[in-house]
């Protein structure tokens, strides 16, 4: 055997090594996350709220309590989170969004929201369907258009 065919299957191993050992981490991650999806329902509400702001904000200057911000991971800290300020009952606070409604949340309007903590997961209309804003036209869209 020549020194190309043992390199490519040596690379070749390795790489399927790293397949199956992706594969099964990848398993892992999806039963942590189905776990987790069912704590989340398990503990959800749903309340009627205001919504006064909303905004993509650092977890560390978006207001939340010390422990929420202790105990996130490091390398997330930094990183910007949909987060929601809302009007429940008397009381105004600082909620974190599901990234899929962020866009559905309307600003300065009443709607009714699944929390669960301090996470929203589902928002509806009270005075009707709310509506996703329009997409934005990208720059090749913009230049076919005109």
């Amino acid at each position: 055997m020549s020194k190309v065919t043992i390199i490519l299957l040596v690379i070749l191993i390795v790489l399927i090594v790293a397949c199956v050992v992706l594969y099964f981490l990848g398993k892992k991650a999806e039963k942590k996350q189905a776990q987790q999806q069912e704590q989340l329902a398990a503990a959800a509400q749903t309340v009627s709220m205001l919504i006064i702001d909303k905004g993509r904000l650092r977890l560390k200057d978006a207001g939340f309590p010390s422990i929420v911000v202790e105990s996130t991971p490091k390398y997330l800290r930094r990183s910007k989170v949909p987060v929601v300020k809302a009007k429940v009952g008397p009381k105004v606070m600082v909620l974190m969004c599901d990234a899929e409604i962020f866009p559905m949340v309307p600003v300065k309007k009443e709607v009714k929201a699944t929390i669960s903590g301090i996470y929203i997961t589902a928002v509806r209309g009270i005075r009707g369907p709310l509506e996703a804003p329009p997409k934005k036209k990208g720059f090749l869209a913009k230049l076919r258009g005109n």
